[in-house]
C-alpha cells in the first residue's frame, strides 16, 4: 500500500511540473502563411496628415534558435501596394504615384527584400533592398508559438531617403513647406506560420 501511495505522490508531483513548467518557443523554421501575415504601411506629411495602406509577402519564413530569431527571409510583392484611407479615383491616383519613379519604381523594382541577420534581446537586425538598394535596419519585435502556430509582430521605421524614395523629401529638395512628407514610413507587419 506504502508503495502504491508513492508511486502515486511521484506521478501527481510529474504532472504538476509540467503543468506550471513555462513552454519554451519551440525552434526551428517557420515557413510564413501569407494569406494571414500582414504588412500595413503608413507615411505621412511633416506638417500632419497621413495615408496607410497595405503590401502583401510573397514569400517567407523565420529561423528561431533558443526562442530567438536567428535567420529569416521575405519577399514583399510591390505590385500589391494598396492604400486603405482612400477610395476611388483618389486611390488610384495614389497608388499610381506611389508605383510611379517618384516612389517605389514598381517597373522596374518588383520586389523588395528582408533578410533576418541576428535578434539581440527584442531587437531585430536585418538588411533591407528596396529599388535594389540594400541597408541595414534594426527594430524591436516579438515572437511566440503556441500550438505549432508562430505569431511574429513588429513595428519598423524606415528612412525611406536611404532607398532613393525622393518625392516631397527634404533629404533632396529645398522650400518644400508643408508639401514635405516625412522621410520615415512605418511598417506595422503581422506573421502567422507553422513549423
Amino acid at each position: 500500500m506504502k508503495k502504491n501511495v508513492t508511486i502515486f505522490t511521484s506521478i501527481l508531483a510529474f504532472m504538476v511540473l509540467v503543468a506550471f513548467t513555462p513552454i519554451a518557443v519551440s525552434d526551428g523554421y517557420y515557413a510564413i502563411n501569407t494569406s494571414e501575415s500582414s504588412v500595413v504601411w503608413t507615411a505621412q506629411k511633416v506638417t500632419g496628415g497621413s495615408h496607410t495602406g497595405t503590401v502583401n509577402l510573397t514569400e517567407g519564413g523565420l529561423q528561431l534558435d533558443a526562442g530567438k530569431i536567428v535567420g529569416g527571409k521575405f519577399t514583399i510583392d510591390m505590385n500589391t501596394i494598396t492604400t486603405t484611407d482612400l477610395d476611388g479615383s483618389m486611390a488610384k491616383k495614389l497608388i499610381g504615384h506611389l508605383n510611379s519613379e517618384d516612389f517605389f519604381a514598381v517597373e522596374q523594382h518588383k520586389t523588395a527584400n528582408l533578410a533576418i541577420i541576428s535578434m539581440d534581446g527584442d531587437m531585430v537586425k536585418a538588411n533591407l533592398t528596396i529599388k535594389g538598394i540594400t541597408n541595414e535596419i534594426s527594430f524591436p519585435a516579438t515572437v511566440t508559438v503556441a500550438d505549432g502556430v508562430l505569431t511574429a509582430t513588429a513595428e519598423i521605421e524606415v528612412d525611406r531617403s536611404k532607398f532613393d524614395v525622393r518625392y516631397g523629401s527634404d533629404s533632396f529638395f529645398d522650400n518644400l513647406g508643408n508639401k514635405a512628407i516625412d522621410n520615415m514610413m512605418k511598417f506595422t507587419v503581422t506573421l502567422k506560420g507553422k513549423a
